[in-house]
């Protein structure tokens, strides 16, 4: 496997970037790079351009061999690439910040992944992703697709669907409980097997292996006095209900709040936009990308900065540089990643996308089968696995009967009158983004 690799990075002016580059550095021995090109659109050219100079540096710093090329021309960057890794954001911060000012204007929660906020994030990004892997069939059919635009889960259900891409989904929250339970039981990452399993956002630690034994009880107990090594730097601190984390018996990941805690979530959210300084929690992002953009605009700079930490994603080109790595070495390495279930979870469709724990070859992820989950775990996951499938119909088909009916399923959304205005809302808002509903006057 000594073949140079050619790897595209579709959304190049995004902030995490110079992690993936850091990542790819660090792998210089196993994964040959000859080409790598950064790809982004007219919006975020200024970003990619800064994204492309830093870039040059660290791998002018590393003494590698790698030529970095910045592009709009997508369909030449893919021409027989190997790895094509897509993190773009369709319709900017600018979208995630109308989103969630509209959920909240309406009483919900207002965020990118969850809810009203999630409908509408992945109606602007499905219809592009499918694009894109038009694309990747005529230009390099063997490519494999590593997807961490988000919704994740989602973008990668309506790919695994609709078209015949190699790809897997990826998340940095379950990067993030595995790393935190290591801390938690003070070993070595790679002495521990963590079995994850869900949707994306929507997981739950199920097993902790450490040396033969299950230690899932006693990371659940530091959990609960306290311990936030398992949640994403980006997330204040928080409490669990305590009897009924442990009464599950399972470890659920930060965004499980949303639906254990919705009331709660909701308050906070609407108390932060009342914060005028800071706003809601995209632009609170705006703000920080802001920072990270100054950061890596200055021409000494050649290495990924430490203040790319508070973005919340850490862990993600990480993950995704050791997913490739996985994949072009054939190492049969363990990871938690977005894919076919093929019965992993029992209750779910097997064509649908679940985010599990697999073993990652060559040929790509095999699912580890799942124990059987309590009951209203399962009905929460099916309730929500309804809820993706009628929304990745609605953006594919600019179906507003699934659209409605998907989000009447969300625990997180109220339905009814306001349910309707704040849909006729959210589209209106997107007329750019989501042609697929141009029929609705």
């Amino acid at each position: 496997m000594n073949k140079p690799l050619k790897i595209v990075v579709i959304g190049a002016g995004s902030s995490y970037t110079p992690e993936l580059i850091e990542g790819l550095l660090v792998r210089k021995d196993e994964m040959q790079i000859s080409d790598l090109w950064l790809v982004d659109i007219e919006d975020g050219w200024e970003k990619a351009q800064i994204i492309a100079a830093l870039a040059k540096r660290m791998v002018d710093r590393a003494g590698v061999d790698m030529t970095i090329h910045l592009t709009q021309d997508r369909q030449l960057a893919l021409k027989d690439a190997d790895f094509i890794c897509s993190q773009f954001r369709a319709g900017g911060l600018e979208g995630r910040i109308r989103d969630e000012k509209i959920a909240l204007k309406y009483g919900m929660i207002g965020q990118e992944t969850n809810g009203l906020g999630g409908f509408a994030n992945a109606c602007r990004t499905i219809p592009i992703a499918l694009d894109i892997c038009r694309d990747i069939e005529a230009l390099c059919p063997d490519a494999w697709l590593l997807n961490f635009t988000n919704p994740s889960g989602m973008v990668t259900e309506a790919i695994l669907k609709h078209t015949n891409v190699k790809t897997v989904g990826l998340c940095n929250v379950p990067v993030t409980m595995q790393k935190g339970a290591a801390a938690i039981l003070g070993c070595k990452e790679q002495d521990l097997m963590i079995q994850i399993a869900g949707l994306n956002h929507l997981v739950w630690a199920t097993q902790i292996l450490h040396q033969g034994q299950d230690k899932l009880s006693e990371v659940l107990e530091a959990v609960l006095a306290g311990n936030d090594s398992m949640v994403p730097q980006n997330i204040p601190p928080f409490a669990w209900p305590e009897n009924l984390v442990r009464s599950l018996g399972m470890i659920p990941c930060a965004y499980l709040r949303y639906y254990y805690q919705s009331q709660d979530m909701l308050d906070e959210e609407v108390k932060e936009l009342q914060h005028q300084d800071q706003g809601c929690r995209a632009e609170v992002v705006k703000s920080i990308e802001k920072k990270l953009f100054d950061i890596y605009r200055d021409p000494h700079l050649d290495v990924k900065p430490k203040e790319l930490e508070q973005r919340g994603g850490q862990y993600y080109s990480e993950a995704a540089c050791e997913l490739m790595n996985a994949i072009h070495n054939d190492k049969r390495s363990v990871m938690h990643v977005n894919t076919r279930n093929n019965g992993a979870i029992s209750g779910l469709p097997d064509d649908c996308a679940v985010e599990v724990s697999a073993m990652i070859t060559s040929a790509g992820p095999i699912p580890f089968n799942v124990e059987p989950l309590p009951t209203d775990t399962l009905r929460l996951i099916q309730l929500m696995k309804e809820f993706e499938t009628l929304t990745v119909k609605a953006a594919v088909e600019g179906d507003m009967n699934a659209a409605i009916r998907g989000l009447i399923l969300n625990p997180i959304v109220p339905t009814g009158h306001v349910l309707e205005q704040a849909l006729a809302e959210t589209i209106e808002a997107n007329r750019a983004y989501m042609p697929q509903f141009s029929h609705l006057h």
